[in-house]
């Protein structure tokens, strides 16, 4: 049996890959530590929480305590690391949380698995650190060409300089230590789950609500586009046939502009749920400080050595998107919270009217499983 130490495992891509696992996996043994701030929900797992296999544990990267008691009573083979701060607005405003938990917290992670996984400078080959990074560590792209897993990192904001960081420090502990780690570079995700700060969920959340559609700049900012599922086979696919010490970047070939994708799901949502949501609800605001123009990656390493590829096309997972929002309506309201009103506000206030958002705080005390020995 394999024990997979997941971190950030209630938000977005981490409670996919969970969904993933129980449902393609067999004899394994899933651990899911989130402090369930920022965009941790719980709710995501209800399917899976009174599951025998499934344990959940509140708390944080940081705690070094808790992270290596972790380590030292369970049998962990996998750490598949997605836990971090990913707003790049939100680093902008305040950097420092993000390189807390995104660096700090990284480096607790490391400490922990090289303490318990070494012996006499060895590590068993069962043993795998799996870093989830992102495609925003490259920087700005030009009109043409691809990135590469050889292109040189260069980021342009504090989110990206921290997820950065962290993977030098994986890196590092890999060079230095001989730790076995997988390093993976997505592209920009979408599906169920996601927190409704990100472009997919907040243009579809105020589409049911007939408010403003707010767009940086132009509109014209391209992003390589890959549905949540696809990125949850890739890590398994790094995970069973990857290098050791190897970086693999995973995306889906989908360029669309801001614009494109507000589009998309306007015109969905008008001929399929409600016409009174047209183009005219898309309003252009001020552009995003550094805002890097276009992002996209060549995933062809990771197709040919791990025979990996997406399977979901954009014009299918974006109407599985907006259906899966459009049916899941109470999951919206519970999942925005006062703090999410109040950033809204500051960000948005003085441009849109955010009537689309809901006022419901969230509750944890509901709750039920541990790890037992913590």
């Amino acid at each position: 049996m394999k024990t997979y130490l997941i971190t950030g495992g209630a938000g977005f891509i981490g409670a996919n890959y969970i969904h993933y696992l129980m449902k393609n996996k067999q004899n394994i043994q899933i651990i899911n530590l989130d402090n369930l701030e920022y965009s941790g929900n719980p709710e995501n797992l209800k399917e899976v929480e009174e599951l025998s296999h499934y344990r959940f544990l509140k708390g944080d990267i940081c705690d070094r305590e808790l992270v290596c008691q972790l380590f030292h009573e369970a049998e962990i083979d996998y750490v598949v690391h997605f836990a971090a701060m990913t707003h790049v607005d939100r680093s902008i405003e305040s950097a420092r949380p993000f390189i807390h938990s995104n660096i700090e917290g990284t480096l607790t992670l490391l400490e922990a698995a090289l303490e318990a996984w070494e012996t006499d400078g060895q590590f068993p080959g069962s043993k795998k650190f799996l870093y989830v990074s992102t495609d925003e560590v490259y920087g700005d792209l030009r009109a043409e060409g691809y990135f590469t897993e050889d292109t040189p990192i260069a980021p342009r904001n504090p989110y990206s300089a921290s997820k950065a960081s962290a993977e030098m420090l994986v890196r590092a502990f890999g060079e230095t230590h001989g730790l076995p780690y997988h390093i993976t570079r997505c592209s920009n995700n979408y599906g169920p789950y996601q927190f409704p700060e990100k472009l997919i969920p907040l243009l579809i959340h105020n589409c049911l609500r007939h408010a403003e559609l707010p767009i940086y700049g132009d509109g014209q900012n391209i992003r390589d586009w890959l549905y949540v599922e696809d990125h949850c086979s890739a890590i398994e696919a790094v995970l069973k046939r990857g290098k050791p010490g190897a970086v693999y970047n995973i995306g889906g070939h989908n360029e669309k502009t801001t614009l494109e994708i507000a589009e998309i799901i306007v015109d969905y949502i008008h001929d399929h749920h409600d016409p009174a949501v047209t183009r005219d609800l898309i309003r252009y605001v001020a552009d995003r400080k550094g805002h890097d123009r276009r992002y996209a990656i060549d995933p062809r390493k990771t197709r040919e050595e791990l025979f990996w590829k997406p399977s979901v096309t954009f014009e299918t997972g974006i109407i599985k998107t907006i259906q899966w929002y459009l049916e899941n309506t109470e999951w919206l309201s519970h999942v925005v919270s006062g703090e999410y009103l109040e950033y809204y506000e500051r960000h948005y206030g003085s441009k849109t009217k955010p009537d689309a958002i809901y006022n419901v705080p969230y509750k944890v005390d509901t709750l039920r499983r541990r790890v037992p020995c913590l």
